[in-house]
């Protein structure tokens, strides 16, 4: 599955974290040229994505949606944090009408129950091409020099501010609206 919620070094690594997820890889997508590059996705009109593949006995794809919902900024449609443009603004791929019913149900049920002051402005798009990002994109956030820089990049973003604003510690994948509603 597709996933984009801004600079893909900040959901690879949010991603990563999440029980059942198996393997995270940091790409392009959605653009009209082939083999896109750091340097050509912007202008090629690719997204920065990451591609995510895991294990449904353990994770569902709508606790994917939901992970992912609260560790950007899904309210942004002309970026996300300190990275401005299409290409870093929030977007939920679907591969049958299943998983876009699934995505249609989150985002309604967020923009009613939700934290956030505005609504949802999540891109939902059929899944494209995926390009995966050259290797040192992989991992970014575990490099020896580059962990260093993915530290101060996430810090001074304001990503990590923003999603404790809205979720404090409860950065699951569930909904705590649901747990509410059932007991």
């Amino acid at each position: 599955m597709l996933v984009a919620g801004g600079c893909f070094w900040c959901v690879e690594a949010d991603l990563e974290k999440l029980p059942g997820v198996k393997r995270v890889v940091s790409g392009y997508a959605g653009g009209e040229t082939e083999n896109p590059t750091y340097d050509t996705y912007a202008s090629g009109g690719h997204r920065e994505v990451v591609e995510v593949t895991y294990d449904p006995t353990l994770v569902s794809y709508e606790q994917i949606l939901i992970y992912a919902l609260k560790h950007m900024d899904p309210t942004d449609d002309d970026g996300s944090f300190g990275d401005r443009g299409d290409y870093y603004s929030p977007a939920f791929y679907y591969e049958t009408d299943e998983e876009r019913a699934i995505i249609d149900r989150l985002i309604a049920e967020v923009n009613e129950s939700g934290p956030y002051e505005k609504p949802l402005a999540i891109d939902i798009e059929t899944r494209p091409t995926f390009w995966p990002a050259e290797e040192y994109h992989q991992d970014y956030y575990k490099g020896p020099v580059s962990r260093l820089q993915y530290k101060f990049y996430r810090r001074a973003s304001g990503r990590d501010q923003f999603i404790e604003s809205h979720w404090g510690e409860d950065t699951d994948a569930t909904l705590p609206w649901r747990a509410d509603a059932s007991s």
